[in-house]
Protein backbone atom coordinates (compact mmCIF):
# COMPACT_ATOMS: atom_id res chain seq x y z
CA UNK A 1 0.00 0.00 0.00
CA UNK A 2 1.57 3.29 -0.86
CA UNK A 3 1.20 6.62 0.96
CA UNK A 4 -1.46 8.04 -1.69
CA UNK A 5 -3.23 4.61 -0.80
CA UNK A 6 -2.87 5.12 2.88
CA UNK A 7 -4.20 8.80 2.58
CA UNK A 8 -7.09 8.25 1.09
CA UNK A 9 -7.88 5.72 3.55
CA UNK A 10 -7.09 8.13 6.64
CA UNK A 11 -9.03 10.68 5.04
CA UNK A 12 -12.47 8.68 4.56
CA UNK A 13 -12.03 7.46 8.36
CA UNK A 14 -11.82 10.84 9.94
CA UNK A 15 -14.85 11.66 7.59
CA UNK A 16 -16.45 9.04 8.75
CA UNK A 17 -15.73 9.32 12.07
CA UNK A 18 -16.83 13.04 11.70
CA UNK A 19 -19.92 11.97 10.12
CA UNK A 20 -20.82 9.61 12.84
CA UNK A 21 -20.34 12.48 15.49
CA UNK A 22 -23.16 14.46 13.32
CA UNK A 23 -25.43 11.70 13.08
CA UNK A 24 -24.80 10.77 16.75
CA UNK A 25 -26.17 14.74 17.64
CA UNK A 26 -29.01 14.99 15.51
CA UNK A 27 -30.23 11.19 16.87
CA UNK A 28 -29.27 12.38 20.97
CA UNK A 29 -30.68 15.93 19.51
CA UNK A 30 -28.14 17.62 21.52
CA UNK A 31 -27.86 21.11 22.08
CA UNK A 32 -24.93 22.83 20.64
CA UNK A 33 -23.99 26.46 21.48
CA UNK A 34 -21.85 28.92 19.83
CA UNK A 35 -21.38 32.21 20.99
CA UNK A 36 -24.68 32.07 23.05
CA UNK A 37 -26.50 30.93 20.10
CA UNK A 38 -28.44 27.37 19.26
CA UNK A 39 -26.65 25.99 16.20
CA UNK A 40 -29.94 24.28 14.36
CA UNK A 41 -30.41 20.32 13.98
CA UNK A 42 -30.50 20.91 10.39
CA UNK A 43 -27.35 22.29 10.05
CA UNK A 44 -25.86 18.82 11.42
CA UNK A 45 -27.79 17.05 8.87
CA UNK A 46 -26.27 18.99 6.58
CA UNK A 47 -23.01 18.51 7.71
CA UNK A 48 -23.62 14.41 8.12
CA UNK A 49 -24.93 14.32 4.50
CA UNK A 50 -21.51 15.93 3.17
CA UNK A 51 -19.37 14.19 5.50
CA UNK A 52 -20.74 10.90 4.92
CA UNK A 53 -20.12 11.70 0.86
CA UNK A 54 -16.54 12.60 1.51
CA UNK A 55 -15.76 9.65 3.65
CA UNK A 56 -17.37 7.28 0.60
CA UNK A 57 -15.59 8.90 -2.25
CA UNK A 58 -12.40 8.96 -0.50
CA UNK A 59 -12.94 5.19 0.44
CA UNK A 60 -13.55 4.41 -3.35
CA UNK A 61 -10.93 6.34 -4.78
CA UNK A 62 -8.22 4.38 -2.27
CA UNK A 63 -9.67 1.19 -3.49
CA UNK A 64 -9.86 2.55 -7.28
CA UNK A 65 -5.95 3.55 -6.94
CA UNK A 66 -4.28 -0.03 -5.82
CA UNK A 67 -6.20 -1.67 -8.59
Amino acid sequence: MNSQVLGLRVAGAIFGLMCLGQLTRLVTQAEVLLAGHQVPLWLSAFAFMILAGLSLWMWKLSYSSTG
